[in-house]
């Protein structure tokens, strides 16, 4: 049976922490691994090449343009291309599925979903509507391609179809809470921006999750944050999405560390957003042209929106 090749695409910055544990996670499957990284002030590179991964170094504006950048220029030579962050980890039992499984695909099979568990105060968050996470992260070469957002950007598959692997795949953050905070809090900015172009139309975006294949999950999540979370004031949707995670899906049974993730990210975090949601449009309500809000918003949010979108 001819073997199937595949292609690791890394994006880093400072993530000498993560970095050499990412790539050996993925070395009995992968036949190279490509990191782009955003001018890291550690020694990130220099981990990375030394367990064998060709870096390349490229200016940083938000995760979507940097994967579709790598996707573009880097020299991919794999007939499969992965996606994985620096602080992930593919566990032993999906290494063998992805080796055993990719040579018996029929050529209709373009994408595969992974399912993601997240480890957070070294506890595996079993509830609360976080396990199992469905995301497209494993394409045949030159299928794939990524959501041009600011936040919460989706792989698809222009064609074909998609499966599911069994498997872990973890999202294994060793920093700790000072970083997931401000971490987060850099997220909801992107995240407002995301929900005041989604009122306004400032600026064309491309939205693959909903016109390609990709996890069914991940667009029913998109269609009710759009469709009803985000038509609902922050501080009623904030409190009832916590309530909703936390009784009704069960996350109380993760235990003290899992109260702790519960609040921050279901809760705090929803707030955050729709806090800086409300900050922001209050700022740019004097402002009656496309033009003069998208430059408000960038020297608000410290991130240029004028830059165009990828073809």
């Amino acid at each position: 049976m001819k073997r199937e090749t595949v292609s690791v695409i890394i994006l880093t910055y400072n993530e000498s922490l993560h970095i050499a544990r990412a790539i050996e996670s993925v070395r009995a499957f992968s036949d190279e691994v490509l990191v782009v990284d955003s001018f890291s002030s550690d020694d990130t590179c220099e981990i990375a090449r030394r367990h064998g991964a060709l870096v390349v170094q490229h200016a940083f504006v938000n995760q979507a343009k940097q994967f579709q950048w790598a996707l573009d220029n880097l020299p991919i030579t794999g007939n499969w291309t992965m996606r994985l962050d620096a602080d992930e980890i593919i566990e032993a039992d999906l290494a063998a599925q992805i080796n055993t499984r990719l040579p018996t695909l029929d050529q209709g099979i373009t994408g595969i979903n992974f399912k993601r568990k997240h480890i957070f105060m070294g506890r595996w968050v079993r509830h609360g509507g976080r396990y199992p996470l469905k995301m497209l992260r494993l394409w045949r070469t030159g299928q794939g391609r990524i959501e041009d957002r600011w936040m919460d950007e989706h792989i698809s598959v222009a064609e074909g179809r998609t499966i599911t692997l069994e498997g872990g795949f973890a999202d294994h953050n060793l920093h700790d809470l000072t970083f997931f905070t401000h971490k987060h809090n850099q997220y909801a900015t992107r995240e407002a921006i995301e929900i005041i172009n989604s009122r306004l139309g400032l600026f064309a975006v491309r939205h693959e999750l909903n016109e390609g294949h990709s996890s069914f999950q991940a667009k029913l999540k998109r269609l009710v944050k759009n469709r009803v979370y985000n038509r609902v004031p922050f501080t009623l949707s904030s409190t009832a999405y916590f309530l909703w995670r936390y009784i009704v899906q069960l996350g109380f049974l993760d235990g003290r560390s899992g109260l702790v993730y519960h609040l921050l990210q279901g809760y705090w975090y929803r707030f955050l957003v729709g806090a800086k949601v409300l900050e922001l449009e209050t700022a740019i309500a004097h402002l009656d042209d496309k033009d003069s809000i998208v430059r408000e918003l960038s020297k608000l949010t410290g991130h240029n929106l004028t830059l165009p979108i990828p073809k």
